[in-house]
């Protein structure tokens, strides 16, 4: 095995609003964005887009290899907590100095991944997952997500 990237492919982002937490000290999110965050670096995020984005796409770089139970994925922005691999897309306010402020998560779940099309894209050094970013109440999808919240196929870089 070896090089493989992810590519992210985001569509109906829920907009740069939306309802803080009842508890919380603000009534509302604003100015919202989403990014890839990096494993175990909450603070570091790749490419923030706006909430009110018509899509959202990030590529990132893994590397691939065999195990027992059948593709291992491990790079910089996929996350290993107790052998479940996933990749964070956090949502977060951003300020006027461009400080993105994290506020909510979604786990791509990797491990969800269908172990044909997860092995044809090691194979073929693409794995594209294709996600709606819109919870059922219209705001940023959040929690673990897995088919058929996300569709995983295998393709060819390039």
């Amino acid at each position: 095995m070896g090089g493989m990237h992810i590519r992210i492919e985001a569509v109906d982002l829920p907009g740069l609003t939306c309802p803080a937490p009842v508890d919380g000290n603000v009534p509302e999110y604003t100015n919202i964005h989403v990014a890839v965050q990096r494993r175990d670096r909450p603070g570091e995020v790749l490419d923030p887009q706006p909430g009110d984005a018509p899509s959202a796409t990030w590529t990132l770089e893994c590397t691939t290899s065999a195990s027992p139970t059948g593709t291992d994925v491990k790079g910089p922005y996929v996350q290993d907590r107790l052998g479940r691999r996933f990749v964070y897309l956090s949502w977060g306010t951003v300020d006027e100095s461009g400080t993105f402020t994290m506020f909510r998560r979604a786990k791509l779940m990797i491990d969800a991944v269908p172990a044909d099309v997860l092995s044809a894209a090691a194979r073929d050094g693409l794995l594209v997952g294709r996600l709606g970013l819109t919870d059922a109440r219209g705001g940023p999808l959040c929690a673990r997500v897995e088919p058929p919240h996300i569709t995983w196929t295998a393709g060819r870089v390039g």
